[in-house]
């Protein structure tokens, strides 16, 4: 069987981010996705609603029937919606039910890119700090380094993370700046190891950072060393957004969606 990556994300109803962002572009990375289902939102392509979170228990019974049963090579979560899930998910590593030598790829999820909440940031926060010496890579947007590391520059805030205990942090500029390229820095125990530049497209997708995550972790679940996987990453995902949905092609400032079907 192909290599399996188990999600910990919310469902979309839009389908442009989140639990299936996770699937196709695992899908695409040629691994397996299999997921535990956090929370089901109220979202549009646009704009979130609310969300309604799944209990812990409910979600570790999930993340343990695929364990029992699936070769498991490599984590990614997403939208964990409440404290008792990172900690349920913190637990499952510390207990060695996930193995700590497993990949995980941990997507700090604080708010959708339209702004609306998925849980209260200050106490996801500093639940998701106890994930970071799990980490094998963490891939926040600008917003959600700053709220994690404390630093309002990008680069000390990704060797902060380090510190704290990732093994990787990977450093996006496309929320910082209007115009010119993205940047993005991958560092390795707090050492800048791999940079790439991205050019930068017109309008704001809706699930690009889920995208980016997985694609990644299953790359990781394929074997891929950890910078190959992000440089594939980051072909595959400027594909996808070039490609990409326009559900309102009346509106300049709507979000578009990426298609993750594009071949690489």
């Amino acid at each position: 069987m192909r290599p399996v990556v188990l999600c910990f994300s919310g469902l979309d109803p839009s389908g442009g981010a989140g639990l299936q962002a996770d699937i196709e572009a695992i899908g695409q990375s040629e691994a397996h996705a299999a997921i535990a289902c956090t929370a089901v939102t109220i979202q549009s392509s646009q704009q979130v609603f609310g969300f309604e979170s799944c209990t812990a228990a409910l979600v570790k019974a999930q993340a343990t029937a695929v364990l029992d049963d699936l070769p498991v090579k490599a984590i990614k979560s997403g939208m964990l919606g409440t404290t008792d899930n990172i900690t349920m998910l913190t637990q499952l590593f510390a207990e060695q039910i996930i193995s700590t030598d497993t990949p995980f790829v941990l997507d700090p999820v604080l708010v959708a890119n339209s702004g609306g909440s998925l849980g209260d940031e200050k106490t996801l926060v500093r639940a998701f700090r106890q994930l970071l010496p799990y980490a094998t890579l963490i891939t926040p947007n600008t917003h959600e380094l700053r709220a994690l590391s404390g630093e309002q520059d990008l680069h000390v805030g990704a060797k902060k993370l380090c510190a704290q205990g990732a093994y990787a942090v990977l450093v996006k500029t496309s929320h910082d700046f209007d115009s010119g390229d993205i940047e993005q820095y991958l560092y390795i125990e707090g050492e800048m190891v791999h940079k790439s530049t991205l050019p930068r497209l017109e309008g704001e997708f809706h699930g690009s950072g889920c995208s980016l995550a997985s694609f990644i972790a299953g790359r990781l679940a394929m074997g891929d060393d950890l910078i190959d996987a992000v440089k594939s990453a980051d072909s595959w995902i400027t594909q996808t957004l070039r490609a990409a949905d326009v559900p309102h092609p009346e509106d300049a400032q709507a979000q578009l969606i990426p298609n993750r079907f594009v071949r690489h």
